[in-house]
């Protein structure tokens, strides 16, 4: 169904990593409203995948325990557009790091992205301004299945629109 112009055009982005072969019913149910799914690896079983896409379409990347058992199009990187933002997705947090001083998928003169997503720490965190530069904002969603550092499962969710970041958060499960 075609949106009309009444109404409104934000996407809802839910963002987990470290899944580590288990997709707890609660994980499901937080991502159920999402419009996009991005998986910021170490997904180890297709079956994740499988059923993610049940609830939206999914951008993916291989974790340091992930195999290239998912095909072609889950690599070590992933850049796309949504909603008039460019996105970048690792697993490493120092993969973004990295990319963002224009080693890795970007290149001299390509346009940088204004969020990126990374996952490995299992902590859950969300960096904006100087702590993000050159990006917008940097998302680490956490562990749906092995928090750290005290934290609880969690996922991230954003809300994008027309080129703007509208929220981000996380999301206990």
């Amino acid at each position: 169904m075609e949106k009309t112009g009444s109404e409104s055009n934000v996407v809802v982005v839910g963002v987990l990593s470290d899944t580590h072969g288990s997709l707890p019913m609660a994980a499901c149910a937080a991502l159920a409203d999402c419009d996009v799914i991005v998986h910021a690896g170490d997904i180890c079983g297709s079956d994740i995948l499988t059923e993610l896409r049940l609830l939206a379409p999914v951008h993916a990347v291989l974790g340091n325990n992930d195999f290239p058992e998912y095909g072609s199009g889950v690599q070590r990187f992933a850049q796309f557009e949504l909603a008039g933002l460019r996105f970048l997705v690792a697993h490493y947090p120092q993969d973004i790091r990295s990319a963002l001083r224009g080693n890795g998928p970007i290149h001299p003169g390509d346009p940088l992205p204004h969020v990126c997503i990374h996952g490995h720490t299992h902590v859950p965190e969300i960096l904006t301004g100087k702590d993000a530069r050159p990006a917008n904002l940097i998302v680490c969603p956490g562990s749906v299945s092995r928090p750290r550092g005290g934290s609880k499962p969690s996922i991230a969710k954003m809300e994008v629109e027309n080129g703007r970041i509208l929220s981000v958060r996380i999301e206990e499960i």
